[in-house]
């Protein structure tokens, strides 16, 4: 069985020791292959902040997969903003802001939704949508096929659909076509589960998550990951683990089982 952690919008800066700690020993009890950090790492992209995000992520002891978050780049910040965006982020988490991880049982292809004209919106461009469909078509059968970014690709509340990704119209679709199973995102700190349809019968799934780890929760909501386990190539199953304070841990509190397709689409009629 493969099992990927979730993690989105930890928002260094604003974590309560407790919550980190509890999610520390959850990574440690569930023994993760790979964990996913979908961006807004950071609250204000400062070094120290940084600095904070990357002692996580050494004292997890598992391969990490991130792409930053648009409160990963400076704000307040104007040069840096202009000359640098990306600078600090680079120095803590590494150089490459759309890195890939791949092994017999998962492909998981980070994209950078951020913009750093942009203060909050994220986007993608015809050549990222392009790059990620032909990572896709490559994939094998037996392999858990992700798309990890930071801006979500669908919503459930009306009040979500200004922060939609720029460009979904045309990355869902493609991506979906070309074999994704699954599209993670956060952003928003709400997390749900629904379906996304391709344009020649596929059907894959956006996963979004809510805040790890920051106090800045949103509805009632506490911090919150996702689980995913995946033992064969036609199903995987979305826990949702949900952060405790009376038991000062992380408790599974939703699973969905999710259908995978596996059939090649169909070749649209001339």
């Amino acid at each position: 069985m493969t099992r990927v952690l979730h993690i989105s919008d930890t928002h260094f800066g604003t974590v309560p020791e407790a919550v980190e700690r509890a999610l520390q020993e959850l990574v440690q009890a569930c023994q993760p292959d790979l964990v996913l950090l979908g961006g807004d790492i950071t609250q204000r992209a400062r070094r120290v902040q940084f600095a904070a995000a990357r002692r996580f992520v050494l004292s997890l002891q598992r391969p990490v997969l991130a792409v930053p978050g648009n409160h990963d780049i400076p704000l307040f910040n104007l040069a840096a903003r202009l000359f640098n965006p990306y600078g600090n982020y680079r120095q803590a988490l590494g150089v490459n802001l759309e890195p890939v991880f791949e092994d017999g049982r998962v492909l998981a292809i980070g994209v950078n939704s951020t913009r750093p004209s942009r203060r909050k919106n994220g986007q993608v461009t015809p050549a990222q949508v392009q790059r990620v469909a032909q990572r896709l078509q490559a994939a094998r059968d037996a392999q858990l096929r992700i798309v990890l970014l930071h801006h979500p690709v669908c919503a459930v509340e009306e009040s979500d659909t200004a922060n939609l990704l720029i460009g979904r119209e045309f990355a869902v679709p493609a991506w979906v076509d070309a074999g994704a199973d699954l599209i993670l995102g956060g952003h928003i700190h709400l997390p749900y589960v629904v379906p996304l349809s391709g344009r020649l019968g596929r059907q894959a799934w956006c996963v979004q998550a809510g805040t790890a780890l920051s106090w800045r929760v949103r509805g009632g909501i506490p911090n919150s990951v996702n689980l995913i386990d995946h033992e064969n190539p036609g199903q995987c199953v979305v826990r949702r683990w949900d952060f405790d304070a009376a038991r000062s841990g992380f408790q599974e509190v939703a699973a969905h089982p999710l259908a995978l397709t596996r059939q090649t689409a169909p070749l649209p009629m001339a």
